[in-house]
């Protein structure tokens, strides 16, 4: 019985506020903004990008200008690697197919850290042949020098959807919510 007024109430409250909102577009410094990314997620794609390049042209001096020298990163995989280890790599790789691209998604700022959430895509040679490993990056940085280096780095590499245990839903909604689904009664 108390359903239908709270689901009424539900609708038409963010209904109201929209219908009272004061029309400023005549204002230039009101307008809305048509930007989805914050200055601080385009800042940071920008080291992501130049972390991207220093990979795939295997540079070193560039790598070192975007990690710490205190950097840890721990791969999909699990192992844990330092800066040292990480140009050292880049110097002796011979796999010509290794290609990285990292998006950014998110940043928080905490004063002179950064914390950076992301998807990315690693192309690499494996035992059986060219693999793209698709994941999601967590990346921390710290102000130093006038700029942003990065000193931690985490990757989880996503599940393969193969359609196989995939469970369907008895609901008619993908979401259950106790006032609007259906009841026992």
């Amino acid at each position: 019985m108390i359903r239908f007024p709270v689901c009424l109430a539900a609708v038409l409250l963010p209904c109201s506020a929209f219908a009272q909102a004061p029309n400023n577009a005549s204002d230039p410094a009101q307008a809305p903004v048509t930007s989805t990314a914050s200055p601080e997620i385009a800042q940071f794609q920008k080291i992501e990008d130049a972390w991207d390049q220093a990979i795939n042209r295997r540079d070193q001096y560039a790598l070192e200008n975007v990690l710490s020298p205190l950097f840890l990163d721990v791969s999909g995989s699990g192992d844990v690697t330092t800066r040292n280890q990480q140009l050292a790599f880049i110097i002796a790789t011979e796999d010509k197919s290794l290609h990285l691209q990292q998006k950014i998604i998110t940043v928080r700022m905490l004063g002179d850290t950064a914390i950076a959430n992301g998807t990315y895509v690693l192309h690499h040679r494996g035992s059986s042949g060219e693999i793209d490993e698709k994941g999601v990056f967590t990346h921390v940085f710290e102000r130093a020098h006038s700029g942003w280096f990065c000193i931690n780095s985490q990757r989880t590499v996503l599940r393969e959807d193969n359609g196989k245990g995939k469970k369907k839903s008895a609901s008619e909604f993908p979401f259950h919510f106790p006032t609007f689904g259906k009841s026992e009664k």
